[in-house]
């Protein structure tokens, strides 16, 4: 799971105009909110890498998930998305992937909150 969120937050500072499009218009700043976002993604994805850091980290995943879900149903309720500056077959994601990753953001939650499990965190 670290892995995962080390490759998704470098990937905020790659193309961090990608995620701004996703930021839902009512919030400030958006390139700052991506950057802070990736910055918690790669440290977090870190941190559950080591039993001594795991715990915290998945709980810090759990917040983060929950903080970025406003994006997710923003991307599935904007009826005039379209990504640019991804490759031309996501640039206009159907209705259908956008509305199931609002359940997939729970799976993620629930698998980092698995990692906050005492049992986890000696895997």
């Amino acid at each position: 799971m670290g892995l995962t969120y080390v490759v998704a937050g470098v990937l905020h500072f790659v193309a961090p105009a990608v995620y701004e499009q996703v930021v839902p218009p009512q919030f400030p700043r958006p390139r700052a909110l991506v950057l802070l976002s990736g910055v918690a993604e790669v440290v977090l994805g870190v941190g559950v890498l080591f039993e001594r850091t795991r715990r915290a980290s998945a709980w810090g995943l759990v917040a983060l998930l929950v903080a970025v879900f406003p994006a997710n149903v923003y991307m599935a309720t904007s009826d005039d998305l379209e990504l640019r500056g991804v490759p031309e077959r996501l640039r206009d994601p159907s209705d259908a992937a956008l509305w199931a990753r609002l359940p997939l953001q729970a799976l993620l939650v629930a698998w980092a909150w698995w990692y906050t499990e005492p049992t986890a965190a000696s895997a």
